[in-house]
């Protein structure tokens, strides 16, 4: 192995821990939903439903930022294109 090839490949590595950083953002966007959800369910029993709905659209949301970063993370590691 070349120093350029370990070069990008230890480039690569660092590039798939930076965009796992998103992970973060995901888990406060969760748990502020949940955290805003249990306050207005304890405000408005009656509209759990509606609530709950708007909520898990909400998760859907917040958990893609790190689904996105995951892929990305994986092309960085598993998909080197510019090693031989």
């Amino acid at each position: 192995m070349e120093f350029n090839d370990a070069f990008i490949l230890g480039c690569s590595a660092i590039g798939a821990g930076l965009a796992m950083i998103a992970g973060i953002g995901a888990g406060v966007g969760q748990g502020y939903a949940a955290g805003k959800a249990a306050e207005a369910v304890g405000r408005q029993p009656e509209a759990k439903g509606t609530i709950m709905s708007t909520m898990l659209v909400g998760a859907a949301v917040a958990e893609t930022t790190g689904i996105y970063g995951l892929v990305i993370a994986f092309i960085l590691l598993f998909v080197q294109p510019f090693t031989k």
